[in-house]
């Protein structure tokens, strides 16, 4: 039976470089995001760059006891790590070699792959590293804290609401191949036409004749396109059946991404814009106001949401790294990846337009950066 998936999160610091140094970790599921081991430890005087591969190969080892067969997704902020123990970089100091050979014997190989990733991102592991600094400034060892509940927090922190936007133009080659998010909105329902509130708490619609057309021609530019390898989709009915038929045109499976599923939208749903504001006048006011307001009745806000879809948009991007995969989605989670893209705050996803059955591109590099290529082209409905 095939291993699990996990995320392992991994720094190291040193107060004086060289100085006092310690290394925390953390291992997430790969499916779901949440932390599942930690490790850190106090390592005396070291370099940075010793205690950021003694917290890699702790969080390597914390991994391989979970499941000694699981894929591995290693990120760092450390550039230099992360390149030299991916082969790009040569690794000359003489501190560092036995360290990269001991990490390279934790697991094998192919069950490790390494990504770059901002260090406003890296913040769990990055906390461990200074608790670890702390208990030695004390005298003492670090420990484990008293084990939490394993659900995502109410409102996530940060790292999951923000995705490094630091492309340029263009990517250096060295980066390698980008992962591309062909993102595709579901065709119409019957309640699009009329701007109604359609989440997931209401009544799954299926497509209309009008939005099976729709899904149709989308499924002959994919097919003209030529660069599609794989189909994700949301759970909900409008989304499965557009994916279906664009996965069928191309020959590919379609696989369900729960995270992807659109904001449930509680007692607006089936109602109009105008329809809430007559209702539910002081709760719209709210939501619009802020991220973390939610619809009347609804289960999450807008920050939540962006902390599912972080996590589905990681999960997609290990899954299919290097390829182009075509995400079909719903406006809040299709805004929601371009925003994090972006790097811009969450009022901008009012500022977008997305028709139904439109397509936008998100591609997203090796070394944490991420470039909005195209955004609510509906060209082939024409």
């Amino acid at each position: 039976m095939a291993g699990r998936r996990f995320i392992v999160e991994a720094d190291g610091g040193s107060r004086g470089n060289p100085g006092p140094a310690g290394y925390g970790a953390v291992v997430r599921d790969g499916d779901t995001g949440l932390i599942i081991a930690e490790a850190a430890e106090f390592i005396g005087h070291a370099t940075n760059n010793v205690a950021e591969y003694k917290g890699l190969i702790a969080g390597l080892r914390a991994a391989r006891e979970i499941d000694p067969g699981a894929e591995v997704d290693v990120r760092m902020d450390s550039k230099l790590v992360v390149e030299q123990m991916s082969g790009r970089w040569k690794i000359k100091h003489p501190d560092m070699q036995p360290l990269a050979a001991e990490a390279k014997t934790v697991l094998p190989r192919g069950q490790v792959r390494y990504t770059w990733i901002p260090r406003e991102r890296n913040k769990d592991a990055d906390r461990l590293a200074n608790e670890a600094m702390d208990a030695g400034k004390a005298g003492k060892q670090w420990e484990p804290k008293a084990p939490k509940a394993a659900v995502p927090a109410a409102e996530p922190a940060a790292p999951l609401e923000t995705a490094a936007p630091k492309a340029g133009w263009a990517a250096p080659a060295d980066l390698g191949t980008p992962t591309t998010f062909v993102l595709l909105r579901h065709g119409e329902t019957p309640l699009t036409p009329e701007k109604r509130f359609s989440g997931s708490g209401g009544g799954d619609p299926e497509l209309s004749e009008k939005g099976r057309w729709q899904a149709e021609r989308a499924a002959e530019a994919m097919a003209a396109r030529g660069t599609i390898q794989a189909v994700v989709s949301s759970p909900m009915r409008r989304t499965r059946q557009t994916a279906e038929t664009v996965a069928a045109r191309l020959g590919l499976d379609v696989r369900i991404e729960e995270g992807l599923r659109e904001l449930d939208f509680g007692d607006w749903e089936g109602l109009t814009f105008a329809e809430v504001q007559e209702r539910h006048p002081a709760d719209l006011d709210a939501w619009l106001a802020s991220a973390k307001a939610k619809p009347t009745g609804g289960s999450e806000s807008f920050t939540t949401l962006a902390h599912r879809v972080g996590v589905a948009r990681d999960k997609i991007l290990a899954r299919y790294a290097g390829r182009t995969v075509l995400v079909v989605s719903h406006v809040s989670p299709i805004k929601t990846l371009v925003r994090l893209a972006l790097g811009a705050p969450p009022d901008a996803l009012y500022r977008m337009e997305l028709s139904a059955a439109a397509l936008s591109a998100v591609q997203y590099y090796t070394d944490g950066n991420a470039s909005v290529r195209l955004l609510n082209d509906t060209g082939h409905l024409r």
